[in-house]
């Protein structure tokens, strides 16, 4: 990778990081106060590897009867993957329902066929969910919650 391909990466991680943490979160935060939840958000818990608090955001996931697929669009540099790799106990909602959970991230799985999962039934929500996804990724990469 050259240094201008490099240097712009850069700057459109932390473009999104900032745009998800002062806008998308916070909204998706403020419409579930109000009842208002997407079928495709789940939230996680996670431990936050200096303060020890609990900390949480809101994701774009799937779940099945044995846990729960995210993806981490900037790869292990979001602040919630790096809680992950220093404690992986977890907790998990899928809508009104906390579950505990183990996460682990999945580097062999194919995120692209993951992201068109979380779409739904229709071939358009797939491919919607899929491209909005690919938008806003810098390095993505799957992980699993294995509910315990």
């Amino acid at each position: 990778m050259s240094a201008r391909t490099a240097d712009k990466a850069l700057r459109k991680f932390k473009w999104e990081r900032q745009l998800g943490r002062m806008v998308m979160n916070p909204t998706v935060t403020l419409l579930d106060r109000f009842g208002l939840r997407a079928p495709l958000i789940v939230e996680l818990e996670t431990v936050g590897r200096r303060s020890g608090e609990p900390r949480r955001v809101p994701l774009v996931g799937r779940a099945d009867d044995e846990g729960v697929w995210v993806i981490s669009q900037h790869g292990r540099r979001a602040g919630w993957a790096y809680n992950i790799a220093a404690n992986p106990n977890v907790r998990v909602r899928v809508g009104d329902e906390w579950r505990d959970g183990i996460a682990t991230v999945e580097p062999d799985d194919d995120v692209r066929v993951r992201a068109r999962s979380f779409g739904g039934r229709g071939r358009v929500g797939r491919a919607a969910t899929a491209a909005t996804m690919r938008a806003m990724e810098s390095d993505p990469i799957s992980v699993r919650i294995t509910y315990r």
